[in-house]
C-alpha cells in the first residue's frame, strides 16, 4: 500500500564551503528549476514526472539531501519502496538532521516489513526534533501499522505512547502506557511516559514520582533523566515565586517566575500559569501594559484558562481599554455562567457605555472623587482659559476651539455640580431622560450666574496677548 509523502521546498544550504564556480551555480541554478518543476508534477499528482525531474535535478547537484527525499516520496507513491528506501537512506547520510528523511525511511521499512528499523528511525527523527506535530501523528499512524502485525511489541507500544503525550493527547497515551505496566510493572519506558502526561498536566510532583520509578528501573535512562531535573526545577522555581510574592516582595517574584519560565518551554500548562502569575506581579508593580502581555501568553498556550482572561480583563479595566476588557468576561461568562462573573461583565459594558460619552471630569481636570469645592475651583480655572473674550483678537480658527471647550467646560460643571445629575452620569444612565437635555443650556448664562451675574466680570487687555481679570 503506498505511504501518504509529502514533498519538500528545499531551501539553500547555508553552508559556507569554497565559492562555487560559475558553472557549479549555474548548475546548481538549473537543479533548482528541475526540482520545481518536479514539485509541480508532484502536487498533479503525476508522480512519473515528478521522479524524471527529480532525477535529473540529483544529476546536476548530487549532494542536495532533499532532492533525494523529495525523489523517495514520490518512488513511495508509486509503490517502489524499496528504491525509495535507497534514496532515504542517501539523504540522511548527506544530511543526518534531515528530519522528514528519517521518516521516509522509517515508513520504507515498515512497508517492506522491517518494523524494527522503522523503530529506529522514528526513534531518530523524534531525537531531532521532539516537538515536530507532523513527525509525531507521523509516528503514531506507523507504530499503530506496526501493532497490527505485533500487538504485544511493547517497543512499539512505547514510540506511540511517548507521541500521543507529545502530541497532547494524554489520556491514550496514559492508556498505552498502562497496558504495558500491567503486563511489566518494571518497564521504565512505560514509568517515564505515565509521567511525562503527569508532568505535561501540571501535575509535577506525581509526574517525579514515576520518574524517579523509571530511573530506579534504568539509571541510565536519558529521558527520565532530563525530565526529572525539569520538573524538580520549575517545582522548586514556581513555589519559591509564590512565597517572594506572599511575601509581598514583588521584583523577586517576577525574577523567579521568569526563571521559571526559561527551564522547558514545552511545558504548556505549568508555563500558562507561570505567565498569569508573572502577569499578576506586574500588576501588582503597576506595570500594566506587560501584566496584560504576560496573560496573553498564558491564554495562547492555554485558551481554556479561565484565570489568565480574568487577570488580563482587570487589567484592560485599570486601563481604560473597555472594549477588550468586555471581549474578556465574554469569553469568561460563557464559559463558566456564575454570578460573579455576569456581574464583571455588566460592570465592563456599563464602563464601555461610560467611555463613549463626553468625560466631564477629564474636561474639568477633576479625579471622579473631587469634592464639590474642588469642582467649582477647576471650573473657574478651565471657564476663564477658554472664555470667548480672551481670545477675541485670535484667528478665527482657535477662537471657534476655544468657544467650543468653553460650551464644554460650562456643560461639565452642569453635571458635576449637581448632585443628582452627576449620580445618574456616574451610574451611566443617560441624561437626555427627565429633561436632562444637554443641548438646551447656556454656557454664558452658566459663566454670569458663576461670577456673579452682570457686570461682574470682565476682561481687559493690558498689552499685546496679555490680559487681566477685572471683577465689579
Amino acid at each position: 500500500m503506498a505511504a501518504a509523502a509529502e514533498c519538500d521546498v528545499v531551501m539553500a544550504a547555508a553552508a559556507e564551503p569554497e565559492p562555487e564556480l560559475p558553472d557549479d551555480e549555474e548548475a546548481r541554478r538549473e537543479a533548482e528549476s528541475f526540482k520545481e518543476q518536479g514539485n509541480a508534477y508532484y502536487a498533479k499528482k503525476d508522480y512519473n514526472e515528478a521522479y524524471n525531474y527529480y532525477t535529473k535535478a540529483i544529476d546536476m547537484c548530487p549532494k542536495n539531501a532533499s532532492y533525494y527525499g523529495n525523489r523517495a516520496a514520490t518512488l513511495m507513491m508509486l509503490g517502489r519502496f524499496r528504491e525509495a528506501l535507497g534514496d532515504a537512506q542517501q539523504s540522511v547520510r548527506l544530511d543526518d538532521s534531515f528530519v522528514r528523511g528519517h521518516l521516509r525511511e522509517g515508513k520504507c521499512h515498515l512497508s517492506l516489513g522491517n518494523a524494527m528499523a522503522a523503530c529506529r528511525c522514528f526513534q531518530k527523527a523524534l531525537d531531532l526534533d521532539h516537538r515536530n506535530t507532523q513527525a509525531q501523528q507521523e509516528v503514531v499512524f506507523c507504530m499503530d501499522r506496526a501493532l497490527e502485525f505485533a500487538p504485544a511489541c511493547h517497543r512499539f507500544k512505547i514510540l506511540k505512547a511517548e507521541c500521543l503525550a507529545l502530541l497532547g493527547r494524554y489520556p491514550e497515551a496514559q492508556s498505552v502506557a498502562s497496558d504495558i505496566l500491567r503486563m511489566d510493572s518494571t518497564n521504565a519506558d512505560a514509568l517515564y511516559v505515565r509521567g511525562l502526561c503527569l508532568y505535561y498536566e501540571d501535575c509535577i510532583e506525581k509526574a517525579v514520582q514515576f520518574f524517579v520509578q523509571a530511573l530506579r528501573m534504568a539509571p541510565d535512562h536519558e529521558k527520565a533523566c532530563l525530565a526529572c531535573r525539569n520538573a524538580k526545577a520549575l517545582k522548586a522555581k514556581k513555589e519559591d515565586g509564590n512565597k517572594a510574592f506572599k511575601d509581598g516582595n514583588y521584583k523577586l517574584a517576577y525574577e523567579l517566575y521568569t526563571e521559571a519560565l526559561g527551564i522547558d518551554p514545552n511545558n504548556i500548562k505549568t508555563n500558562a500559569k507561570l505567565y498569569c502569575n508573572r502577569g499578576t506581579v506586574n500588576a501588582k508593580l503597576r506595570k500594566l501594559d506587560d501584566a496584560i502581555e504576560d496573560c496573553t501568553n498564558a491564554v495562547k498556550l492555554d485558551d481554556t484558562y479561565i484565570k489568565a482572561y480574568l487577570r488580563r480583563a482587570q487589567c484592560y479595566m485599570d486601563t481604560e481599554q473597555y472594549e477588550e476588557a468586555v471581549r474578556d468576561y465574554e469569553k469568561v461568562y460563557q464559559t463558566e455562567k456564575t454570578k460573579e462573573h455576569k456581574q464583571l461583565l455588566k460592570n465592563a459594558q456599563l464602563e464601555l457605555k461610560k467611555s463613549k460619552r463626553k468625560d466631564y471630569y477629564k474636561i474639568l481636570g477633576v479625579d471622579k472623587n473631587a469634592s464639590e469645592d474642588e469642582i467649582k475651583k477647576a471650573y473657574r480655572k478651565r471657564a476663564l482659559m477658554h472664555h470667548p473674550d480672551r481670545h477675541s483678537g485670535a484667528s478665527a480658527e482657535v477662537q471657534k476651539e476655544e468657544e467650543k471647550k468653553f460650551k464644554e467646560v460650562g456643560e461639565a460643571f452642569t453635571i458635576l455640580s449637581d448632585p443628582k445629575k452627576k449620580t445618574r452620569y456616574d451610574s451611566g444612565q443617560d441624561l437626555d431622560e427627565e429633561g436632562m437635555n444637554m443641548g438646551d443650556f447656556d454656557a454664558n448664562n452658566i459663566f454670569k450666574a458663576f461670577f456673579g451675574g452682570p457686570g461682574g466680570f470682565s476682561f481687559e487687555a493690558s498689552g499685546p496677548g496679555n490680559f487681566f481679570f477685572q471683577f465689579g
